[in-house]
């Protein structure tokens, strides 16, 4: 398993490296604009990056027995709301890069045996749980900022690649919040590039293409992995992508309404 925690690390600095690459040049136009999240601006996302690396540093710090200051979650959304947008985006750089440098300082041990209490799921997870989930908004998020920028940007391909494993694996009960699976008339089996999407009462991503698939996602995983999160929006999907079977792309569309 700690070949996997150290491949979803490795995702998520170079998530965030990407972005701190960026920030430099962007004015307060840019961060004061849209970003790929309908309602928030790149300041807002970075913001909300920033701060759910801040909360999420506190559950990491403890299961590793490191200090911490206790904070209520309201208090720290209050805090990061009431910032400017050049002092969201400074503090997502601060507090995304903090929560990486913890991560990337644990011993091997510590990543095949910690436990996360992140709060609002049943019991403690696997660290690998909890950094899976991580990426899962990180990747998601990253590619609001930089689509916001160039409408033909494209999701980590390395993250989408991962992403899909961890779905088929340790987050395979992620998909169950967001995804209704109930908007779509008959089920479906559709394959994805590198592996397979599966539609009945429930949703379900495999790594392996479905042998019985009765319709077919053509075009860059990264896309497939977007329309996930809702993050494939007609005004955001390559020209290449189309899927052909018992389903449309718009039918899957409304399965993954995103967040």
């Amino acid at each position: 398993m700690s070949e996997l925690v150290n491949r979803v690390i490795t995702s998520l600095r170079t998530n965030h490296d990407t972005l701190v690459a960026v920030l430099p040049n962007l004015t307060d136009d840019h961060l004061t604009g849209p970003s790929g999240a309908s309602e928030w601006t790149i300041a807002q996302v970075l913001s909300h990056l920033g701060s759910g690396a801040e909360i999420f540093a506190k559950p990491l710090a403890r299961a590793a027995g490191r200090p911490f200051e206790e904070e209520d979650n309201q208090a720290v959304w209050a805090r990061w709301d009431a910032a400017s947008p050049i002092d969201q985006a400074a503090g997502f750089v601060e507090h995304d890069g903090a929560v990486l440098e913890t991560v990337e300082s644990l011993t091997p041990e510590q990543r095949d045996s910690l436990l996360i209490d992140l709060g609002f799921l049943p019991e403690p997870v696997p660290l690998v749980v909890a950094l899976g989930m991580r990426l899962n908004e990180v990747a998601a998020h990253a590619w609001d900022v930089r689509v916001g920028l160039d409408p033909n940007a494209g999701l980590d391909p390395e993250s989408a690649q991962l992403l899909v494993e961890l779905y088929d694996g340790p987050l395979a009960f992620l998909l169950g919040f967001s995804a209704k699976p109930e908007l779509l008339a008959d089920p479906a089996r559709v394959t994805i590039p590198g592996g397979g999407l599966v539609v009945t009462d429930q949703v379900a991503v495999t790594s392996a293409e479905p042998a019985d698939a009765t319709a077919t996602f053509e075009g860059p995983q990264e896309a497939a992995v977007r329309l996930l999160t809702g993050r494939l929006k007609p005004e955001y999907t390559p020209e290449d992508v189309q899927v052909t079977g018992n389903v449309t792309l718009d039918d899957l569309r409304k399965v993954f309404p995103g967040y």
